[in-house]
């Protein structure tokens, strides 16, 4: 969950939330207020007693900061493009020079919050682009032709050192090899002020496409829980109780794609109704999390289109469930269709044993072909989601 304020009888109702449906990280968002560079004792011991509740209730603390694209004082201090010497011009407007004093109390700030307050995640915005810097920052940077290089070791021996420390890290950019766990898929803000119903299309298409390349939690997904940037009532989930349909897309989306998201807002649930739908869905995912966090195998997967139901098939052969088939009907008809899949990445030859949707009285056994094949005749419901495990 990624909450939107910093007050701290907030933080804790959305943390017991949290702890009540299955949630296991509470992370203070972009636009909660929260501030890592301020070191003051006072602050870092609000933040230590919030995150010593959390964990009194099994769930970890995180936070977000803001390092490329914000611009900082004394310019001086700010990347200098080499063709204007000046400020500006950089990957995403103006960056901070790494290797300037301001950069280097910034990475000892986040240090010193991260081990005084027991926050274990940690959500990065963004990290080191690859700009290049003109100035000479002794005895760090000489100048333009190794700014790139040192700007490049310093995030990325500070991103080491917090792997190292056991904190997870969420990064929008690829730096897997250097410490980060996640990276976006597909993310644009402007998705997010579109119509519900085409926020559940382009969220399947950007897991689908996103996870080619990467394993399911080697991403991460969005999914706003209250406004965000734009669109209005018509592209916003609050008040949870009014869209509860939508949300369990997002949900089964994202949980049954094996991908981590961020539901952001103030609260996880404002029913009894909405927090069992949530509650089911997060136990449903802890259940299968072995068989959903593996492989997507997209050749047995369908690409969201929004015309015709669409699917995401896991396989692991090592699992307790060798494969896990999600699938979503988009439309206000009922759809009947035989689905082929293949299954070779299972591991099962001759025959597989089909659970449909968790119920072991309704499971039957298919023959696997040649090919390593399977024929399954399926039905969706109108807007349906439809499951099943293969054993």
């Amino acid at each position: 969950m990624h909450l939107t304020t910093s007050d701290e009888s907030k933080i804790r109702q959305a943390i017991d939330q949290a702890a009540d449906c299955g949630f296991e990280i509470v992370n203070l968002s972009f636009g909660s207020g929260l501030s890592m560079e301020n070191n003051s004792q006072a602050y870092l011991d609000q933040f230590k007693q919030l995150a010593n509740y959390a964990h009194s209730k099994g769930i970890e603390m995180g936070g977000y900061s803001l390092l490329s694209s914000r611009r900082i004082q004394p310019d001086s201090d700010n990347a200098i493009h080499p063709d204007t010497g000046k400020p500006g011009g950089q990957t995403h407007g103006y960056a901070p020079a790494l290797a300037s004093e301001w950069g280097q109390n910034y990475f000892r700030k986040l240090t010193l919050f991260f081990e005084q307050t027991g926050f274990t995640k940690f959500v990065h915005d963004g990290s080191y682009p690859g700009d290049l810097d003109a100035s000479e920052r002794l005895p760090l940077q000489k100048g333009v032709k190794d700014s790139r290089w040192v700007q490049w070791r310093i995030i990325t021996d500070f991103y080491k050192w917090m792997r190292s420390e056991g904190y997870y890290l969420r990064v929008p950019d690829y730096y897997y090899l250097s410490g980060a766990n996640e990276a976006g898929m597909g993310y644009r803000e402007v998705n997010w002020s579109l119509p519900r119903i085409q926020q559940q299309i382009h969220t399947r298409q950007n897991i689908f496409d996103g996870s080619i390349e990467k394993t399911p939690s080697m991403g991460w997904m969005f999914v706003p829980l209250t406004q965000y940037h734009g669109g209005g009532e018509a592209a916003t989930i609050e008040p949870l109780k009014d869209h509860i349909d939508h949300y369990e897309n997002m949900l089964v989306s994202n949980l049954g794609a094996g991908v981590q998201a961020v539901y952001r807002g103030h609260r996880l649930y404002d029913s009894e109704n909405v927090r069992n739908k949530v509650r089911n869905w997060i136990d449903w995912y802890k259940q299968y999390r072995n068989i959903l966090e593996s492989d997507i195998i997209h050749s047995s997967s369908k690409r969201a289109n929004g015309h015709s139901p669409d699917w995401v098939f896991h396989a692991n052969p090592k699992t307790l469930q060798k494969g896990i088939w999600v699938s979503f009907n988009p439309l206000t008809t009922n759809v009947h269709q035989e689905i082929k899949l293949n299954i070779y990445y299972t591991g099962l030859n001759g025959t597989a044993r089909i659970i449909p949707e968790g119920n072991r009285n309704k499971a039957f056994k298919v023959t696997i072909d040649q090919y390593h094949s399977i024929t399954i005749p399926m039905a969706w419901k109108t807007k349906g989601i439809r499951w099943l495990t293969i054993e």
